[in-house]
């Protein structure tokens, strides 16, 4: 008995060892296999040297600490950082989607924080008095009808106009760097959800479209992208091994940047797209719709990697606030297969097709802005097959990835 008792007590205390062992493991911070564009400046900032500078960002401009680049430059040696600029939810990421952005003093550095969402988009030259140099960083999730690649590109010009420097820290596509989908934007649709004719899920990092508007679209900005190291065109955010910050309150996991180029052409009809619940963009629904019907019929279409469950739910905000809505919750079970804006279509088609007589566009024919044309709304309309209307999407694709690859950074 003694014998078991004393072979127990050092099986705890070997057990133990173990255990602390592997606390200590745990508690080394994992290196990211990509390194930021922030990253790099900060162990390499010769070109702010001695300069006033100007940053664009929002609370996902961190490093791989998770550092706020405010931070890192307000407390630089090298530079002053002389004032802020504020996209589409502000600096620090506390306004909902739309809501007017003020101009204001930051009360952690106390230092001018000028909105570019609201009455000016595009900072002025007054904005820009106390600046040598502007820098831009900010986590973009790929799809064309997010704001902030816009107020990158107004701020490009800006700097131009003003005979400024305009540096672009870059960060990964969460969506990854391969595929590319959907309609490419016809100029006569253009809006600050979409300036420029690039495809709806377009496949590049801020810095690839920083390159692309600046040349193509005749800004000619002093340009320079401070490139990542270690990102390749085939990771999703997940391989990075770096931390994830929403880029908007309804954009908080990277599940939600996943389904966001299809379920984000909910906005142009009367379905809710899951704003108001714990699941934006993943659940889908209205009063009206059959969940169960709906779910099978998407589900039917065999669309590649992705599936849908029946759900019900009821925003607290937005579309359908209050009200029980019924539909699906989209699960995306293969990020490398899913066809993200054919889903996107299906979905919408597949909606009015079912319920045609409580299906509406909404009248500000917001979904023309969103798809970046009047075609896809009409071959709807019209009963055209999900293959007729593909044909078309593909072929705009197609043309415009020879001018894509012109300012591809990163195999």
């Amino acid at each position: 008995m003694k014998k078991w008792i004393g072979g127990l007590a050092a099986l705890t205390l070997v057990t133990s060892s173990v255990m602390l062992l592997d606390a200590d493991a745990k508690s080394e911070p994992k290196k990211p296999k990509v390194e930021l564009g922030v990253d790099r400046l900060m162990d390499n900032p010769e070109i702010l040297a001695g300069k006033r500078v100007g940053l664009i960002t929002n609370p996902t401009g961190i490093d791989a600490n998770m550092t706020s680049i405010v931070d890192l430059f307000h407390n630089s040696d090298d530079f002053e950082l002389t004032a802020l600029y504020g996209p589409e939810h502000g600096v620090r990421g506390d306004a909902q989607a739309g809501s007017t952005i003020s101009s204001y003093i930051d009360e952690v550095t106390g230092l001018p924080v000028y909105s570019l969402y609201g009455a000016t988009k595009k900072p002025t030259a007054e904005m820009l008095k106390d600046v040598d140099v502007l820098v831009f960083d900010i986590q973009d999730v790929g799809t064309r009808f997010y704001t902030y690649i816009y107020t990158m590109a107004y701020a490009m010009e800006a700097a131009a106009e003003n005979d400024i420097p305009f540096v672009v820290l870059d960060r990964p596509n969460p969506q990854g760097g391969l595929r590319v989908e959907g309609p490419v934007l016809d100029p006569a649709y253009s809006s600050f959800i979409g300036l420029y004719p690039i495809p709806l899920k377009h496949g590049m990092t801020v810095g690839e479209l920083a390159r692309l508007f600046n040349s193509e679209y005749q800004i000619q900005a002093d340009l320079e992208v401070v490139k990542m190291k270690g990102w390749k065109r085939s990771m999703l955010y997940e391989d990075t091994g770096l931390p994830f910050v929403m880029p908007s309150p309804n954009m908080p996991t990277t599940d939600t940047v996943n389904v966001y180029p299809a379920t984000g052409l909910f906005e142009g009809t009367n379905l809710s797209e899951g704003r108001g619940t714990t699941k934006p963009f993943q659940l889908i629904g209205a009063p009206y719709v059959k969940a169960h019907d709906y779910a099978k019929t998407l589900n039917a279409l065999e669309l590649p990697g992705v599936t849908f469950r029946a759900a019900s739910f009821t925003p607290t905000f937005s579309k359908n606030a209050g009200k029980l809505s019924h539909g699906v919750e989209v699960y995306v079970t293969e990020p490398t297969k899913f066809e993200a804006v054919k889903t996107g279509i299906a979905m919408v088609k597949t909606a009015h097709d079912l319920y045609p007589d409580e299906f509406e566009f909404l009248a500000n024919d917001f979904i023309t802005k969103l798809t970046g044309n009047a075609y896809v709304k009409d071959m709807i309309l019209a009963g055209e097959s999900l293959e007729a209307i593909m044909t078309k999407v593909d072929a705009e694709r197609d043309a415009f990835l020879p001018i894509r690859k012109e300012y591809l950074l990163y195999k």
